[in-house]
């Protein structure tokens, strides 16, 4: 059971869609694949997973530039006075603005990173390249469990924050697994309304550049990398082809069931403990270990319950409100 379900149990569901522009939340028409094949395959109704085969990643960046390039429109520009969040006990103003061209770890600005690790192999070392970005749960909290409705999952199973009522509040990386996204203080609908409260900007993530897959195109991180490290399409499909991969190679799984299971499926030649251990780890570095299923938990089911009649009333005002803004600063041009 999950906030969607309640949300269309209650009626309220179509707030949290009006959230989102127009087309984001329709089931993406197709995708194309790394075999660069004419025809773009259909999703079937399914939600779209990738496998990442990370025997063949050499760290080259591609996917890195290609993401900041592809999704640089989206990307937040804060004023030069940032409001001192209140309290400052529960939150600090996180601003990275200065520091775009970091990309050794996920920012607001980078939501793609290559994590390196240096194991050994049948007696020898060997360096293996892992791209980290969202999971894309199949049963995602952030979209679960997030109090304004601005975290959703699409159906295509693509996972993404809807920055246009997004409040900064974190809950998103707070239950994410893997803590993945990030926030950027100074922007967003909060500087209308409560400059000063404790939230104060918008996360961001990773969001499988949905707005190309809606056009049937390759998400810019596949389409660049030139080693066709990763592939997408229907989650059966891919699970098949990861599970068909990592027998024929003696390899390791990741994705299957990590966090209730993921729609990004890594396949790697060593165990993923070994990778776990040799990553760099900490904030904007996600860990490879195991990965509790948030929206298993007893008290996850509870909030999901008590919040979901409010949910979608809290999305469709806060829906309005930006309307009201765009229309006001439309007026005044």
């Amino acid at each position: 059971m999950n906030r969607r379900t309640f949300l269309k149990a209650l009626g309220v569901g179509g707030a949290t869609v009006a959230a989102a522009p127009a087309g984001a939340v329709a089931s993406a028409t197709g995708v194309a694949t790394a075999t660069g094949e004419a025809e773009v395959p259909s999703n079937k109704g399914e939600d779209l997973a990738t496998m990442l085969d990370l025997s063949k990643c050499i760290g080259c960046g591609a996917c890195v530039e290609a993401c900041a390039e592809s999704n640089g429109h989206k990307k937040p520009e804060p004023g030069n006075d940032i409001p001192v969040p209140m309290p400052t006990s529960r939150a600090k103003a996180e601003d990275w603005s200065r520091r775009r061209d970091v990309d050794d770890r996920l920012t607001p600005y980078n939501w793609l990173t290559i994590q390196t690790a240096e194991v050994e192999k049948d007696g020898q070392s060997l360096e293996v390249n892992i791209p980290r970005r969202c999971m894309h749960c199949v049963n995602p909290p952030c979209a679960d469990l997030c109090p304004f409705g601005a975290a959703l999952k699409q159906n295509d199973g693509i996972v993404r924050i809807n920055d246009d009522i997004c409040m900064g509040g974190a809950k998103c990386r707070k239950v994410c697994p893997w803590h993945i996204p990030q926030r950027q203080s100074g922007v967003g609908l909060y500087m209308d309304i409560l400059p000063r409260l404790a939230g104060n900007g918008v996360m961001y993530k990773c969001d499988r550049c949905y707005d190309r897959v809606a056009q049937g195109e390759q998400p810019a991180c596949i389409e660049a990398c030139p080693e066709g490290v990763q592939i997408i399409g229907p989650r059966s499909e891919i699970i098949a082809k990861a599970k068909a991969l990592a027998t024929k190679t003696g390899g390791y799984l990741y994705g299957l069931e990590e966090g209730g299971g993921t729609n990004t499926i890594y396949v790697s030649p060593v165990p993923f403990d070994d990778l776990n251990k040799s990553i760099a780890k900490g904030p904007g570095q996600p860990h490879l270990g195991p990965a509790q299923d948030v929206m298993a938990r007893d008290e996850s089911l509870a909030a999901v319950v008590a919040t979901a009649p409010f949910v979608g009333l809290a999305a469709g005002v806060l829906t309005f409100v930006r309307g009201m803004r765009n229309g006001d600063g439309d007026h005044e041009k």
